[in-house]
């Protein structure tokens, strides 16, 4: 039997989990994170301990562009809502509205060796990349910490879910809190070390080049893609040049790498079985995974189209959910405040 005591309730963990609104999200950023996230946010035994969070802040290394900022921000929040996230189950926010993070990630940053930050995979990634070696990109993984021990809660466990492949950037969190811990709470640590939840195994999501769908490579599929400009997208997916006639595998099909995961077992062993027959081209494939696509997010493309419309109610999801962010934030910034040596009022 589970056990449903107070006691067995107060235990439960916090969930946190951010997401970029530097462009629109794509079918990677659904199958890789979004999907999940809304569903352990709405699990009833984890009410009010899930904190999931539009990363503005994060995106300001990159996007040069407020109104595009903006847009993508507010398209972030449509998707999540209209994808099934239930508002009075978990807490949705924009990071930018959360003022306390700047506050702990200057405390982080104060315990953090510099040595650390240049030797940072991902910034010297960004920097091979052509972007601009600036001082957002250098200390984003402190704000990323920052981030994730801001809903910290005094006896609980804290859980960020992640891919498998996303482990080590967990890393530089668990550091950065030990690293808090040892320096001013030694004897009574004020940060617990953030534990990764990992997700279901996904398969690299393919984009219509056969490359990893990123924004970046602007091989994306958008989530809410319609109409002919998702026909035409899925329609250029690249395929290699065996005849209609021949049999084909569909474990070599950027094509079927993403039926398999829209179809069901029946629908994708009956798919399979035509690859290898003979006689079913790869238009026949992405026709099929045309009509998927269009199937799968229908409800939510209609439920996006209503909240489109109303702006308001988007805006009360995020002020409420940014509310409950500040306070939790803001309780753990009164004790970082006094484990460091500041004056609380």
């Amino acid at each position: 039997m589970p056990d449903d005591s107070p006691s067995a309730s107060d235990r439960l963990p916090v969930l946190v989990s951010g997401i970029q609104p530097s462009g629109t999200l794509h079918l990677g950023n659904y199958f890789g994170a979004l999907r999940q996230n809304i569903a352990l946010a709405n699990d009833e035994r984890q009410r009010d301990r899930a904190f999931l969070f539009i990363a503005d802040y994060h995106a300001l290394t990159t996007v040069r562009d407020a109104e595009a900022l903006r847009r993508y921000t507010t398209e972030v929040a449509l998707d999540y809502l209209a994808l099934g996230f239930d508002p009075d189950k978990a807490h949705l926010f924009v990071q930018s509205d959360v003022p306390q993070l700047g506050e702990l990630t200057w405390a982080f940053l104060c315990v953090t060796p510099t040595s650390l930050l240049e030797k940072g995979v991902a910034y010297k990634d960004k920097v091979a990349q052509g972007l601009t070696a600036n001082g957002g990109l250098l200390t984003y993984p402190i704000l990323q910490a920052a981030d994730i021990l801001a809903y910290t809660a005094p006896g609980r466990d804290l859980l960020v879910p992640v891919g498998a492949d996303q482990k080590q950037n967990l890393e530089i969190s668990r550091d950065t809190a030990a690293r808090f811990n040892q320096t001013f709470r030694p004897d009574d640590p004020l940060f617990p070390l953030p534990e990764p939840l990992i997700l279901d195994e996904v398969a690299v999501i393919p984009g219509v080049d056969g490359r990893k769908m990123s924004k970046s490579y602007g091989n994306a599929i958008g989530i809410f893609d319609e109409g002919k400009a998702l026909k035409k997208k899925v329609m250029s997916i690249v395929s290699d040049s065996t005849p209609l006639e021949d049999p084909k595998d569909p474990e070599q099909d950027h094509t079927f790498a993403l039926i398999r995961h829209f179809a069901t077992d029946e629908q994708r062993g009956e798919i399979a079985e035509a690859y290898r027959a003979g006689g079913y081209g790869y238009g026949h494939a992405k026709k099929a995974l045309l009509s998927m696509i269009t199937e799968h997010f229908g409800p939510a493309r209609e439920r996006r189209r209503q909240l489109a419309e109303r702006p308001g109610e988007v805006r009360e999801v995020l002020a409420a959910g940014a509310q409950a962010a500040r306070a939790r934030a803001g309780e753990v910034m009164a004790e970082v405040r006094d484990a460091v040596g500041f004056l609380n009022p």
